[in-house]
């Protein structure tokens, strides 16, 4: 590959969402690196499915509430493509607790998920805005949640991260322009094995039929469905910064009628 293909960094892409994104570049000729911290396996499966595209694909592991492993995942992009061009911040953490159950979460609970969710995701801005910035163009998607829009979700600890990562989009958007771009994407329920093994088989599957019956488009998202409108925002909205998009099947308008 030559230095003038467009290079990504899809943190937290092993899985989920994040090795959706990966292969949505891929199939559009980007490099593309995939950052794990733990499911190495799962990673190497999703590069070489990259690869596969035919484009070049790197795996790293780095936890992105480390700034040094932020860095590390910035230089290791550079040296190997000598560019960067698009960051989904998309690794994340939460804690399942009922949020009427204020005693189900304790301050390190919000410590470690906002270490992830919010000081993570400026770690990673921070690392890679130097390159964009030297080439004169850049775009970042934070994958954020409509728990950060309406104070719902997994614990009440993950909703405040979300709605931080959300006032930081705007913030940054402001910083960074005009040679970055920088936007969110609020997905609603998605069916990826980190909601299955959150919720729990029973809990789960209560969950998505609860969601398929109440959102007015009558289905929870895939990953694939949440990718493309981070691809898009990435590669095809020049014009767009500092939003917030709620991918939901409608999910934040309330109930159906």
């Amino acid at each position: 590959m030559t230095e003038t293909v467009q290079t990504a960094i899809v943190t937290g892409s092993a899985t989920g969402i994040g090795a959706a994104v990966a292969r949505q570049l891929a199939a559009k000729g980007r490099n593309v690196v995939v950052n794990y911290t733990k499911s190495a396996a799962e990673a190497e499966a999703t590069a070489a499915e990259c690869r596969a595209l035919g484009v070049d694909a790197l795996v790293c592991q780095a936890d992105v509430a480390l700034d040094a492993d932020c860095r590390r995942l910035a230089e290791t992009t550079l040296g190997a493509w000598g560019r960067i061009d698009y960051l989904v911040n998309n690794a994340g953490t939460t804690i399942f607790a009922a949020q009427t159950d204020l005693d189900a979460i304790q301050a390190e609970d919000f410590r470690r998920i906002y270490d992830v969710n919010v000081i993570g995701a400026f770690q990673m801005v921070r690392a890679v805005a130097p390159a964009m910035k030297a080439q004169g163009r850049g775009a970042i998607v934070n994958v954020s949640s409509i728990a950060g829009l309406a104070g719902i979700g997994s614990s009440i600890a993950y909703a405040a991260s979300k709605g931080a990562l959300n006032t930081m989009t705007l913030s940054l958007a402001r910083a960074l322009a005009p040679s970055i771009r920088v936007n969110a994407i609020c997905p609603g329920m998605v069916t990826t094995r980190w909601m299955q093994q959150g919720l729990g088989a029973q809990r789960y599957s209560a969950t998505l039929a609860a969601t398929q019956a109440s959102t007015p488009l009558k289905q929870a998202s895939g990953p694939e469905e949440i990718a493309e409108p981070i691809v898009w925002l990435l590669e095809a909205a020049a014009h767009i910064t500092g939003e917030m998009i709620s991918v939901d099947a409608g999910m934040h308008l309330g109930f159906a009628v």
